[in-house]
């Protein structure tokens, strides 16, 4: 497939450049143009409650937050908006405020009167969400598209005449009926939503407009952001892009998540701003935002190989490879890592990979998070290995190891050209794009081979999305392990590093595996990390995820303590799907892509759901998490823990 402009969605995929798009100033701080990439996060206490609110916002202030947003789900917290303002601005803070919006315009015109921003979702600001099919003719459609500027033409002549910015934010969860029965529930869609609304700001000549495409899905926010960034150029727009991945959850799962996310758009040059939405206190987004943006401070635009895409960046589809060693095809990528430097490899080396040995029993326990692979370079193996894990050796190793059962042996692509014709089972064979010219990839079109692809470059993801595009173009079906090696001591930069590298080449479809070599990094971390990687790009489930929003004022319940008793009673349901939502603005279209749902839907009440629909309304909080516990086992998703022996 050649790239042409239907498929253009970034000003250089070949080198890093940042997506040249208009300054807008929000108050005292400019999003876009040359500005550097700003980074934000959202209160969590009541708004009608001022001094908490205020007290938050300087905490998240002093911790780096560029802007803070607000939620304003009524008019008399929008007019509430003016005190904690003026509270903000007497501790000596200019920091701009951003009211969040959902449902109420009036309360968004009132917001536009006093803060710097005004967030508002397509979604629901003037249309509704039943999970109702409507039949459109393009008449009654264009009706529609008229009711919608009658309700939004007031916000933007408000917010044009107070000098006030505007953010239009589209949310995978909480497109309207409209939009999904005209478009269906896809990133097209998403992008209709806003491109409707920024239609009448641009006729309306205005435009001090920040766009958003989030999702809980990793997939389709990148996506979302990408057709957004196509449509926009096709139309001579470059609005600047807010970036974030909503319902991320907390912790590492969380952390890993967003950096997918928000990190695959990060190193194609789109990206303006940031939130990294945590089910955690506001201040403690704004490090792992900063950690997020810092490295394209000084990104040098030093070009890799031009290579065509391959693919289709606006639809998610696998490379297609042949198998060797249940990899590449249709397996599940697999995970790799390197217990090369140790003195010695025993049976306690491997706890650290999701194998545990027990002498007493002389078996060995597997966890759901044990890779598939160990390199051991030079070292021998004296023990029996597990039945799943298969052993990496160097060439020379190799040639004198015994027993020779789920050995393979390594090699760099000159030695395997020397001695392959020798070795007569798999081989890893290493590489980087630079070896990859037309005689080597019509060898490796016929080898028994699985080609591990290094980096060195700096801008390491395009380089070796060019070699993969390499191989396509030349019908080279090798299975490809992505190998990726980090310096870093620093255990949270490891985690939002390579997942924004590895992650965004397995979102494109690219990679059969994946191997993080930090010699500084505990094994136990980067072993989280690959599978936490892997789920977060849905490409390998091997454990429970939750789509856990990030507290804010409309929170009916503690998130953070909620989170943290589901996850401790239901943890162990690989692959089992959990929405956790502080209210109702997008926990119905969210459960849509989870498959159960817990949502707070008035103080000490929740609704449960399966998927979409509403299972129990108004549970009583106290009772509400044994009633989600009593979903899943009637819906047949529940096992009992495993004990361990």
């Amino acid at each position: 497939m050649n790239e042409t402009s239907t498929q253009v969605y970034c000003p250089n995929p070949h080198a890093y450049q940042r997506f040249e798009t208009r300054a807008v100033r929000v108050g005292s701080v400019v999003i876009g143009g040359n500005n550097p990439i700003r980074v934000q996060s959202m209160t969590t206490t009541d708004t009608m409650n001022t001094e908490a609110t205020v007290q938050q916002s300087i905490r998240m202030i002093e911790a780096g937050c560029e802007l803070v947003r607000i939620t304003a789900p009524s008019k008399k917290d929008a007019e509430n908006l003016e005190h904690i303002k003026a509270g903000i601005r007497a501790a000596g803070f200019d920091t701009p405020l951003v009211a969040d919006i959902h449902f109420t315009p009036n309360a968004a015109e009132i917001a536009a009167r006093i803060v710097e921003k005004v967030r508002v979702n397509p979604g629901n600001y003037a249309d509704k969400k039943k999970f109702e099919n409507i039949e459109y003719t393009d008449e009654s459609y264009q009706a529609e598209l008229e009711r919608i500027r009658q309700r939004f033409s007031p916000l933007v002549a408000l917010c044009k005449e107070h000098g006030t910015a505007m953010r239009i934010g589209t949310n995978h969860g909480s497109l309207s009926d409209r939009i999904l029965s005209r478009y269906g529930d896809t990133p097209l869609g998403m992008v209709e939503s806003a491109m409707e609304f920024l239609r009448i700001c641009r006729d309306m000549d205005f435009h001090d407009v920040v766009i958003s495409m989030k999702a809980s899905n990793t997939q389709v926010m990148v996506q979302a952001y990408r057709l957004l960034v196509n449509h926009m150029m096709e139309a001579g727009m470059n609005y600047p892009l807010h970036l974030g991945v909503t319902e991320a959850g907390d912790g590492e799962d969380g952390r890993i998540k967003s950096a997918v996310g928000i990190g695959t758009l990060l190193e194609d040059g789109l990206g303006d701003t940031v939130r990294v939405s945590l089910t955690e206190e506001p201040e403690a987004e704004i490090p792992v935002a900063q950690k997020l943006v810092e490295r394209y401070q000084n990104r040098p635009d030093t070009p890799v190989e031009a290579v065509p895409r391959a693919n289709d960046a606006f639809n998610y589809e696998r490379r297609k490879t042949r198998e060797a060693l249940h990899t590449g095809d249709r397996n599940v990528p697999r995970v790799v890592h390197d217990l090369s430097r140790r003195e010695k490899i025993t049976p306690a080396s491997l706890f650290p990979l999701g194998y545990r040995y027990s002498v007493q029993l002389d078996k060995w326990n597997i966890a759901d998070l044990a890779c598939d692979f160990v390199y051991a370079g030079s070292q021998t193996i004296d023990f029996e290995i597990p039945g799943t894990l298969s052993i990496i050796h160097s060439f020379e190793t190799w040639k004198t190891e015994a027993p020779k059962d789920r050995r393979y042996p390594m090699l760099i692509l000159e030695q395997w050209q020397q001695e392959g014709h020798n070795i007569h089972t798999t081989a890893f064979v290493e590489a980087d794009i630079n070896h990859l010219n037309p005689g080597v990839l019509e060898q490796l079109k016929t080898a028994n081979v699985i080609l591990v692809l290094t980096t060195k470059h700096a801008h390491g993801m395009a380089e070796q999305r060019a070699a993969i595009f390499k191989m396509m173009h030349a019908d080279c079906d090798v299975p490809v392990i992505v190998r990726r090696d980090y310096d870093t001591s620093d255990e949270e930069s490891f985690m939002l590093h390579s997942a924004t590298d590895l992650g965004a080449l397995l979102l494109d479809g690219l990679g059969d595996g994946i191997w993080l070599n930090a010699p500084h990094i505990p094994l136990a971390r980067i072993n989280q990390t690959a599978f936490g990687i892997l789920q977060a790009t849905r490409t390998r489930i091997s454990k429970t995820e939750y789509i856990s929003c990030p507290s804010c004022g409309r929170t009916l319940f503690d998130l953070q303590e909620t989170t943290a008793k589901i996850r401790a009673r239901t943890h162990h349901l690989k692959g089992v799907k959990i929405g956790i939502m502080g209210c109702i603005v997008n926990g119905p279209g969210e459960m849509a892509d989870a498959d159960y749902g817990y949502v707070g839907t008035g103080v000490g009440k929740i609704t449960l759901y399966r998927e979409k629909e509403v299972v129990k309304r108004n549970v009583d909080a106290e009772h509400a998490v044994d009633e989600l516990i009593e979903l899943i086992k009637t819906h047949g998703d529940w096992v009992e823990p495993a004990t361990e022996e």
